[in-house]
């Protein structure tokens, strides 16, 4: 973190949790995570996928696990990217079969690094608890972390009765939106101490409440955060497609981050067609490289444009400095310690241009309309 930012933000404190060879929780960085969407009984495909994301920043990676098929596929997806070398942890994202699927094939319960739970659909009626004991025992068994994931879309509906049927028996009622609140923080919280009952400890177990509103979003994991010390995973659910997904996730992960809530995260982000898949790494990565919590790559400074900038030299520039730095960062990344904390700057005219400059590490101020034709750079 940078330490002016440190002064800033004091990060909640929580029970760090080993994924792999990541720590999620804890004084760890906050991590950066996404999900394939190949068909996870495509072993190539998917191998491929996730050697992408990685590549591109992704520290987890999450699998769909859905059926026999895709579940027998997991070693192999492993010792795939192994070979690749890729060593990013894959996480299996279960639901309502992932008991049957674990047991079945127990070689994916090994190859996975974490596997998530949904308490909302991991089994119903008498079999939640059997069902949800199952996939605990599996993780005791292969000593790997949980995340007790619930999800306003697939909430527990048991339990919202329940919820409704107390708050209708209040002096004054919560509105609909609290209750339903409650049931999502109240169904990870409930089956967060199921599993440690089960013999689960805390150090393998994250937890995550997920909406789709911003507002919504923020008013769960503050609640969330003050009720517990397990590691969080942020995400706005269906944050949708282009800038409206990524102005919603950024919206809501930022005043959480601000406050120090959440120790990783993943942008939920629906690709616009032609998108490649690491699109969200990105936006994850330049959230939190913003917000002064992580650096992964050069910034670069440039400003909007205006009358005074009628060429789109510096437009160009710009992006060409971009894009070539992100390309060339897993190479400079080994060759270069610290070189994701440079900031560069490309300007447009002489108003701002010097200055901002100055203040980059490297810097170049092209000329304005009607300006003298000289660009100085700054370093």
């Amino acid at each position: 973190m940078n330490p002016a930012v440190a002064s800033v933000i004091t990060r909640r404190a929580s029970v760090p949790v080993p994924v792999g060879n990541v720590v999620v929780g804890g004084d760890a960085p906050i991590v950066v995570q996404s999900m394939t969407n190949t068909d996870t009984a495509d072993v190539v495909a998917t191998a491929r996928q996730v050697a992408e994301l990685a590549r591109a920043g992704s520290e987890l990676v999450r699998v769909t696990v859905n059926t026999p098929e895709a579940a027998a596929a997991v070693p192999r997806i492993r010792d795939r990217l192994d070979m690749m070398g890729v060593a990013a942890p894959l996480i299996g994202d279960f639901h309502y079969n992932g008991h049957q699927l674990l047991a079945h094939e127990p070689a994916c319960g090994q190859a996975l690094a974490k596997y998530r739970i949904n308490p909302g659909n991991v089994g119903f009626g008498a079999r939640k608890d059997t069902q949800f004991a199952a996939i605990i025992e599996v993780a005791l068994r292969n000593d790997k972390p949980v995340r007790i994931g619930a999800n306003w879309g697939s909430l527990d509906q048991a339990m919202l009765a329940a919820l409704m049927d107390e708050n209708h028996a209040r002096a004054q009622p919560w509105d609909a939106a609290r209750v339903a609140r409650e049931a999502l923080i109240r169904s990870a919280l409930d089956s967060a101490a199921r599993a440690e009952e089960l013999g689960l400890a805390r150090e393998r177990i994250i937890l995550s409440c997920k909406v789709s509103g911003v507002q919504e979003l923020i008013a769960v994991y503050r609640d969330l955060a003050a009720r517990c010390d397990h590691a969080l995973h942020l995400g706005l659910t269906e944050a949708g497609m282009g800038s409206k997904g990524i102005v919603g996730s950024s919206a809501a992960l930022a005043v959480l981050l601000q406050e120090g809530i959440g120790d990783t995260i993943r942008m939920s982000l629906t690709p616009e067609p032609g998108e490649p898949r690491t699109h969200e790494v990105v936006v994850a990565q330049e959230l939190l490289q913003t917000m002064g919590l992580r650096a992964f790559t050069p910034l670069v400074t440039a400003c909007p444009g205006c009358g005074r900038t009628t060429s789109t030299l510096f437009q160009q520039i710009a992006k060409t400095v971009q894009d070539h730095v992100r390309a060339k960062m897993p190479e400079w990344r080994i060759k270069y310690d610290g070189v994701e904390n440079l900031t560069l700057a490309v300007m447009g005219c002489v108003v701002n241009g010097p200055g901002e400059s100055r203040h980059a590490d490297i810097g170049i101020s092209l000329p304005g309309t009607g300006e003298a034709p000289a660009a100085p750079v700054f370093i």
